[in-house]
């Protein structure tokens, strides 16, 4: 009498559940696919802008709720501004024979999203701002800087697809 107890308890509950809660998404079928055009670059790094852009299809793909597409098959277009990229000296270590210094990275982009089926603007115009640090000896700063771009696009690359999936669709 128990265990039916139990078993009849933990049904009720997971039904409960069941209506509450979706593991799927709120995004419509018919809109997941994406494009994401190279995003225009402002700033004074090389190629940032087609690496924020990349980035940002390889977060969508991970993600997994969209399929890339091309500019003409997508239903949600993704459109973005590399306003400006600054590495700040944050400081470094005099004592090692190498000098190694520490920077902080920053860049802030604009973005757009756009419904292209709907004719709606899911995402105006939006600032986002990106950050990491990175390391650099007295010759390397550029290659150091180059590399730590990559993570600075994959910052930005997470919070716009987090925003993409919170839309009221």
């Amino acid at each position: 009498m128990k265990r039916l107890l139990v078993v009849l308890a933990a049904a009720i509950a997971f039904a409960g559940c069941k209506t509450s809660y979706t593991w799927t998404s709120d995004v419509p079928a018919r809109l997941r696919t994406v494009c994401v055009p190279n995003f225009r670059n402002e700033s004074d790094v090389t190629e940032l802008g087609v690496l924020a852009a990349v980035q940002t299809l390889r977060e969508f793909q991970r993600e997994g709720t969209f399929k890339l597409a091309g500019p003409d098959d997508a239903a949600v277009e993704v459109q973005g501004i590399v306003k400006s990229a600054r590495a700040s000296f944050t400081g470094g270590d005099k004592k090692t024979s190498n000098r190694l210094s520490a920077f902080s990275y920053t860049m802030v982009a604009e973005v757009s999203v756009v419904d292209r089926v709907n004719g709606r603007v899911l995402v105006d115009n939006k600032m986002y701002q990106a950050s990491t640090a990175f390391m650099s000896g007295q010759d390397e700063n550029q290659t150091s800087q180059r590399d730590a771009s990559g993570r600075l696009a994959e910052d930005l690359a997470r919070q716009i697809v987090d925003d993409v999936l919170a839309v009221q669709w």
